[in-house]
């Protein structure tokens, strides 16, 4: 039964299913038995909300507000979402927490929440939209932790402020700049778009300038991580089937139904995630090995071992 409403049998439709699929005999479940369900999950997310973190370490951390096509007490809430990655490249859910707006406050409680239930070490990179609270709130709690602009969001906000005969030749050179294999042809690219678009529109110029530093921080991390690390993907991968289910599911009027049931989907979703490409550089980020342009970086005091190779070498 949670299966199937997991995948989108509504609970009016559930005795129906049910009976095609175990006969006559299941006339005695009763729809009414999601709500019993519901209620259940409810429970296990507050307990899941709850759990020791003091093993985890997770060298990066995906972050995003996610809004749902439900009916909720409040418009402005929203779930905030964080994904982060183990050492060994497993992505697991990190927080599903209600939020009001992506704001400050709320994403300072999330990450405050996770310290003090044992996750004391911060990641080395977080990937998120640059809209969001969670940029203020980040220092306050783990500030070390570097950032990283989602590019798939960048890019839409710089062409929402172009005319649409521009948007596919702007889109082109946008590519060009995280696309390019080295710090300095980024910049040159990314000069070369500021340039080309800052006298007729300089607000989609400002736009792309004011995160140039956070666009560009996945140079100083393994070049096999850059699919991984430029976007907020995982969270909208994620997330692009559990909308599907809560879209038919008009009746979560409550927030901590549409909690639970988000919950559930997230972690059926979890299940199916493949490991992170190029794990095991993971543990050289956690040793403290420096990365150039995707290249790990030999110091005098490390030598070169691991399969380091120094800069000259790159």
């Amino acid at each position: 039964m949670p299966w199937l409403y997991l995948k989108g049998i509504s609970t009016g439709d559930m005795q129906e299913a049910l009976e095609a699929l175990l006969g006559q005999d299941a006339k005695g479940l009763s729809a009414a038995s999601i709500s019993r369900l519901k209620a259940r999950w409810e429970g296990e997310r507050q307990v899941w909300s709850q759990r020791d973190l003091s093993s985890k370490r997770y060298v990066y951390l995906w972050i995003d507000g996610v809004y749902f096509n439900v009916r909720m007490d409040e418009a402005k809430q929203c779930i905030l979402v964080i994904i982060g990655v183990t050492e060994e490249g497993v992505k697991e859910f990190v927080a599903i927490e209600d939020g009001y707006r992506e704001s400050e406050q709320s994403w300072l409680m999330a990450l405050r929440d996770l310290k003090q239930r044992g996750l004391e070490i911060g990641p080395e990179l977080a990937v998120g939209d640059g809209a969001l609270g969670f940029w203020k709130a980040l220092p306050k709690v783990y500030g070390q932790t570097r950032s990283q602009r989602c590019w798939v969001h960048k890019t839409k906000n710089v062409l929402n402020y172009l005319p649409k005969s521009l948007q596919s030749k702007a889109k082109a050179a946008l590519q060009q700049i995280w696309m390019a294999p080295s710090r300095e042809q980024a910049h040159r690219a990314f000069d070369s778009f500021v340039t080309m678009y800052k006298a007729k529109y300089p607000k989609a110029a400002e736009c792309l300038e004011k995160d140039r530093d956070a666009l560009l921080a996945f140079y100083d991390f393994p070049a096999e991580h850059w699919v991984h690390i430029r976007t907020t993907n995982p969270v909208e991968s994620a997330f692009a089937t559990v909308r599907l289910r809560t879209a038919k599911t008009r009746g979560c009027v409550s927030r901590n139904t549409i909690l639970a049931l988000v919950f559930r989907l997230g972690l059926s979703a979890e299940k199916h995630w493949i490991k992170l490409r190029g794990f095991k550089r993971l543990g050289q980020i956690i040793r403290g090995v420096k990365f150039s342009d995707g290249a790990p970086v030999a110091t005098d005091e490390q030598g070169v071992e691991d399969g380091l190779i120094s800069r000259s070498a790159a």
